[in-house]
């Protein structure tokens, strides 16, 4: 939808799911929908597949264009907060998920730090089509089935094996992606269940977009973006607490934090109220809100 003709209506859908409080509903048009049967059939066989000859030779090839692609088409946007990282080799990384290219920007800062990253993306993601869906069926990922048996089992066993070595682990706890969308929304608790289960810090981000004074070309409802990452201060697991009290206790500092960088970088209270100035860009009324800042 990035590249499409269609924002105004997931903006609508947007406007929608905040209206009826259902913050983790889909909002993007013509995204694949499959049944558990069908979800557990292309989560196996994306696993079966990461064993092959193809995986092994396609893998590094997608990753190396992941990487200059987070170099090149980040170039305008920036990171701050690094001296937040830990030192821990290993992590679970959080952030605000508001477009197909919001990776990109964690891939930037995980180029910084010589990390290898790897993402968790509902199964779905494994049904695109085209060369996207190719590249995503190619990359380093952790699909999610909503299957008790997989969670508990055979998810762990696969989480274990990527923090067995130096790596990030990328999950975006608000789960569905809404264009542009400024505000927090809710966390879903895997991400933080996770961390705790195998006591990992989680890396809390939250992701800044500004627009600029440029139209977009083909979309003049709105003006060009460029985003600033902040990382936020890491939270860390309480050995004393067990993996549920953890778990609630992880995710409530990171919506405390990510709801305290949305109110420190836009200079305005979260509410749950819809309103266009939510989205990023979006400017049918020249809103105030949308103040344009320099290009350079």
């Amino acid at each position: 939808m990035i590249f499409g003709f269609h924002r105004r209506q997931v903006i609508n859908n947007i406007k929608k799911n905040v209206a009826k409080k259902q913050f983790d509903a889909k909002a993007e048009l013509h995204d694949p929908v499959l049944n558990n049967k069908e979800t557990n059939k292309i989560v196996s066989k994306y696993w079966q597949y990461t064993k092959t000859i193809s995986y092994r030779l396609f893998n590094p090839l997608v990753r190396a264009v992941f990487n200059i692609a987070s170099q090149i088409l980040t170039g305008r946007c920036s990171i701050d907060g690094i001296e937040n990282l830990p030192d821990s080799p290993t992590a679970f990384i959080t952030g605000n998920h508001y477009n197909q290219f919001d990776v990109l920007l964690i891939g930037k800062l995980v180029l910084k730090k010589r990390q290898r990253l790897f993402i968790v993306v509902e199964a779905s993601n494994l049904a695109m089509p085209h060369l996207i869906g190719w590249a995503v069926r190619n990359f380093n990922l952790l699909p999610i089935d909503h299957d008790f048996h997989y969670l508990s089992r055979i998810f762990p066993k696969k989480l274990a094996k990527v923090l067995s070595k130096p790596s990030w682990i990328l999950i975006y706890p608000e789960e569905e992606l809404w264009f542009n969308y400024r505000k927090p929304r809710p966390l879903k608790k895997g991400a933080y269940y996770y961390a705790a289960k195998f006591n990992q810090p989680i890396i809390s981000t939250f992701t800044e977009i500004q627009a600029t004074s440029k139209r977009e070309l083909f979309q003049r409802d709105f003006y060009k973006t460029k985003k600033i990452l902040h990382i936020l201060p890491t939270i860390y697991p309480n050995p004393d607490l067990k993996i549920r009290e953890n778990m609630q206790r992880m995710a409530e500092i990171d919506y405390r934090q990510k709801k305290a960088a949305y109110e420190k970088y836009y200079h305005r209270k979260l509410t749950i109220d819809f309103s266009y100035e939510d989205i990023a860009g979006f400017s049918p009324q020249n809103h105030s809100f949308n103040k344009k800042i320099d290009d350079s």
